[in-house]
């Protein structure tokens, strides 16, 4: 895997755990944003709404430097920070997973509630599968009608997909750029005379 790439879920993944009449529930679900995160964690609130407890965890983004824990009532540590231990073990990011619990009856203690929010998780995930995600950056490239031929051969050998072109008098596209072959790009378009190259934050 390039060091542009990392691994998030394919898709969305559920796991079952049962102890002593307590019965948990793990959704996992992909999240690129904080704002995802939160809509996911919406939607499984909404869902299992008569739940005892809604504990989550989410990890986003290539190096899964944005992450939030939360252990919604249960005692401190045996929740939220069991679910991202799992996301950390499988090296996933982008994802997020809510543990919902059905209250039996019965305390399970520290030890029991770990290892059923740990066992949850991990089989949500599990079942979720795994896709490698790529670092792309956008970019909008103008240059002059002339150089056209020039900026479409750069963008075909680096296997870039031109959108948003427009050819008036003054020509513009932007492109997807996978983080790896920015420096290409830039370096190639720095030969076309006249090509300006600018990031779209």
């Amino acid at each position: 895997m390039e060091n542009d790439q990392y691994i998030s879920v394919a898709g969305r993944g559920e796991g079952i755990y049962k102890d002593r009449g307590s019965k948990f529930i793990a959704v996992a679900m992909p999240a690129s944003t904080e704002e995802e995160a939160r809509s996911c964690l919406d939607e499984v609130r909404s869902v299992y709404h008569d739940a005892h407890t809604k504990a989550y965890a989410w990890r986003i983004g290539r190096d899964g430097e944005t992450w939030k824990v939360n252990d919604d009532g249960e005692p401190s540590g045996s929740a939220g920070r069991q679910i991202l231990g799992q996301m950390m073990s499988r090296n996933l990011s982008d994802v997020i997973v809510v543990v919902v619990r059905y209250f039996g009856g019965t305390k399970l203690g520290i030890p029991g509630l770990i290892k059923a929010f740990k066992t949850s998780s991990a089989d949500a995930l599990d079942s979720a599968g795994t896709v490698v995600k790529t670092v792309t950056r956008r970019f909008r490239i103008s240059f002059g009608y002339m150089e056209m031929n020039d900026v479409m051969k750069v963008l075909k050998d680096l296997s870039l997909r031109p959108e948003k072109q427009d050819f008036g008098e003054a020509c513009s596209l932007e492109a997807s750029v996978r983080e790896a072959s920015v420096g290409e790009l830039e370096r190639r378009l720095g030969f076309v005379e006249g090509a300006v190259v600018e990031e779209i934050l």
